[in-house]
């Protein structure tokens, strides 16, 4: 874990984004189409800290975008060329637009300001989508990824944002996989070697620490 005083260079609340992913309820909601990776997000405290990075960032003035994954009722323009998919057309919980399973699920807030991003194909939450324009409209150097899973979206997410110039941030306790020492694994051999590491504290610490004003 790099020291407190290393994270804050990261943390300017005008140049950092918080990403949640596919935190949305059909996912790790109550009534999840994948309950394993539900419970893991709720029972590992994973899904308590996105919440709490979510309220701190509204409080700190970070802007907060949330990418969710859904698809069309017909199916048009989704992916069918990986065992994923396929598997996913099954599930007796779709991820409909337009349903209760693509909200972004409880305890997290969403504020006015937030931004939700919602895309109909492939695996990353930034690649195809409207994420990376919005980034850099919003003066983004640092993105904050949070959320699921940690076998799929996470590090898609990561390695797209690292490829796009972006400063990447992973609080390692504001993601979830299955199984459950699957994320450590991940953490530790992959997104360690390309992303900054951190914990929901950390992040919440720095951005309640005084800022130098400069003078003129």
């Amino acid at each position: 874990m790099p020291t407190y005083e290393q994270l804050a260079e990261h943390f300017t609340p005008s140049t950092t984004v918080l990403l949640t992913v596919e935190c949305q309820e059909g996912v790790v909601g109550l009534d999840s189409a994948l309950p394993e990776l539900a419970k893991e997000a709720r029972s590992s405290g994973a899904l308590r800290n996105v919440a709490r990075l979510v309220d701190g960032a509204h409080e700190a003035g970070v802007q907060v975008l949330h990418a969710v994954a859904e698809r069309r009722p017909d199916g048009r323009g989704a992916n069918s060329n990986a065992r994923l998919f396929r598997a996913a057309e099954r599930l007796p919980v779709q991820q409909h637009s337009g349903s209760r399973a693509v909200r972004v699920a409880e305890p997290i807030l969403v504020a006015d300001e937030d931004l939700i991003v919602r895309r109909l194909h492939g695996l990353s939450p930034v690649a195809g989508t409207d994420v990376d324009a919005l980034l850099r409209n919003l003066g983004c150097r640092t993105l904050i990824v949070t959320g699921v899973s940690s076998n799929v979206a996470i590090p898609n997410a990561v390695f797209d944002a690292v490829n796009l110039g972006y400063t990447v941030v992973v609080p390692s306790d504001a993601i979830a996989g299955v199984p459950a020492d699957y994320t450590p694994a991940m953490i530790r051999n992959t997104l360690a070697l390309v992303a900054t590491i951190a914990s929901t504290d950390d992040v919440l610490a720095n951005w309640k620490r005084p800022r130098r004003v400069s003078r003129a």
